[in-house]
């Protein structure tokens, strides 16, 4: 049997602990940084509580399996923030995946571009760029949303290959990433992700037998379907608050109206993915 213990600094009463201890809440919402995630996860299990969690999930997949295991023999809920997988822009896709509009799928291409962050020299290290905050840099922090929206669609990634540096030395962490990957389900993937470039650029291309998906992982531009010279576009936009569809999905849940498609093992599985792409790296 798995279990825990917090160590003995952290055994004070805090005001999390009134959260912990409150009768009347079934459920807690963990927006921390993520070197906290996998602590106020097993608190909230130990006390009982259901978990909804940012993304990342955790520092690492280990942790991740940690938490999943807690909750698991606490009988209490994981579910994680990657909130893509009931928006309604991101449905769309899947929707028109799944409804054969361009063919059998063949391919997945990502690519990100963004400018350096403009840093006053006195200035602190932005968490996002903190890797003891973060667990690595705006890669680790945002590109798993991507690859979560991924495995939705296509299923767990079984191979990774990539290669990750820090090209521009303005902070620790990566700041470019190059890497291709498989699913399980026979769809192969690649993806360039560089963050010192003079632009800020965002987007996904599906490859399919009988035509292409382009659509924006970060911006609610529309989606576009283009077969042969034909381009049609689905200006789907987002709600005023983007994780409330997802939350909706755990308030049925709880009621026992469904199952919210986010949990700790599909949030592990991107955890696993973001983990072999910078393994090198960490490494040196």
């Amino acid at each position: 049997m798995w279990s825990w213990k917090l160590p003995a600094n952290k055994r004070d009463r805090t005001p999390a602990e009134d959260i912990l201890r409150a009768p009347d809440i079934d459920a807690v919402y963990i927006a921390t940084l993520t070197d906290s995630h996998r602590e106020y996860t097993l608190r909230c299990a130990q006390a009982g509580k259901h978990v909804y969690v940012e993304k990342p999930m955790a520092m690492t997949h280990a942790e991740c399996a940690q938490m999943i295991a807690a909750c698991a023999q606490a009988g209490v809920s994981l579910w994680v923030g990657y909130y893509r997988r009931a928006l309604p822009r991101f449905l769309a896709v899947k929707t028109l995946v799944e409804s054969g509009a361009i063919g059998t799928v063949r391919a997945v291409i990502s690519r990100q571009f963004a400018r350096l962050p403009e840093l006053a020299p006195a200035s602190p290290t932005p968490w996002r760029v903190n890797p003891a905050q973060c667990g690595g840099g705006f890669f680790f922090e945002a590109a798993c949303h991507t690859f979560d929206f991924l495995d939705f669609m296509f299923g767990p990634i079984v191979d990774v290959r990539a290669i990750a540096a820090n090209q521009a030395h303005a902070y620790a962490p990566e700041d470019i990433v190059v890497a291709t990957y498989r699913f399980g389900s026979g769809v192969l993937g690649t993806g360039l992700w560089c963050y010192a470039t003079d632009r800020d650029h965002e987007m996904n291309e599906i490859v399919g037998s009988s035509g292409r998906i382009q659509f924006s992982t970060s911006q609610p531009v529309p989606i576009k379907l283009l077969r042969g010279s034909s381009v049609e576009e689905y200006p789907v936009g987002d709600p005023p608050h983007v994780h409330q569809p997802l939350i909706q999905t755990i308030v049925n849940e709880l009621n026992g109206q469904g199952r919210c498609p986010s949990t700790g093992a599909t949030a592990a599985r991107t955890a696993w993915v973001m983990e072999k792409i910078l393994a090198d790296f960490r490494t040196g």
